[in-house]
């Protein structure tokens, strides 16, 4: 902001005062330079003045943007904490976690072997119905104890799928083609397995009937008065016919020890 000089009051003192014309000129001329030198002292403070107020507009937007700053780094130092206490939680959990990871894995191993060896045993004691799908069950799943690219998880779900498969076995009836060694010979025969309870064989032209005996571990041969019933069975268990009462040997049920 600019001050221009108001000189008309000043030079008209200066006339009434002096009547000489040389004072007068000499007196109008110190006016002037004081009035000019006032001036420009003003100018110039008017200039420190805009540059202080400059820096002063200067300061307080630095201030505000430091407090928001401040502010903003507060705000986020709170969320690291809360995290880190979040990580650090989390970490001790997961370290409980592998431990009992840990000692599940040295105790499913044994277990796993336990089951795969009661398996074996149990499908050795069993009625001698689909031999080869169930040896071959027993064999894939040894093989893939052994296996190191697959999991301990994996495996106990593979024992519990083939224990599933053979309690299955006791639920259902079924007839199925294969061979069998009758008088020293294999002959193809029609098998009819009633759960667990009984297993017959049918020549496929019906000519000779038999069964599995538990007691002795063999085949005897039936009389032709059970293959009327055993092809019945047949026709069930493929349901080409309904249900219906069959009249057939069973053996008689184990006295526990």
């Amino acid at each position: 902001m600019l001050f221009l000089p108001r000189l008309n009051n000043r030079l008209l003192a200066v006339v009434l005062c002096f009547s000489s014309p040389g004072a007068y000129a000499d007196t109008l001329t110190q006016a002037i330079d004081i009035d000019l030198a006032t001036t420009e002292a003003a100018v110039d403070t008017q200039k420190k003045i805009d540059r202080a107020s400059a820096r002063t507009q200067k300061m307080l937007e630095d201030y505000r943007a430091a407090t928001r700053h401040t502010e903003t780094l507060r705000t986020y130092n709170d969320y690291l904490k809360n995290l880190h206490d979040s990580l650090l939680e989390e970490k001790n959990s997961l370290q409980q976690q592998l431990g009992q990871i840990e000692v599940t894995q040295r105790e499913i191993i044994p277990l796993i072997m336990s089951m795969l060896n009661s398996l074996e045993q149990f499908i050795k004691l069993d009625l001698p119905f689909l031999p080869e799908e169930r040896q071959q069950r027993l064999a894939h799943l040894k093989q893939m104890i052994s296996r190191a690219d697959v999991t301990e998880a994996e495996k106990f779900r593979r024992i519990l799928e083939a224990y599933q498969i053979e309690n299955d076995y006791g639920n259902s009836i079924e007839a199925y083609r294969a061979e069998i060694d009758l008088n020293g010979s294999p002959h193809s025969v029609d098998f009819l397995r009633l759960g667990r309870l009984a297993l017959y064989y049918q020549r496929l032209d019906g000519s000779q009937s038999g069964f599995w005996n538990k007691a002795s571990g063999q085949w005897e041969t039936l009389d032709s008065d059970y293959r009327n019933a055993i092809r019945q069975g047949l026709r069930i268990a493929r349901k080409e016919a309904a249900p219906d009462l069959l009249t057939l040997p069973i053996a008689a049920p184990e006295v526990g020890q």
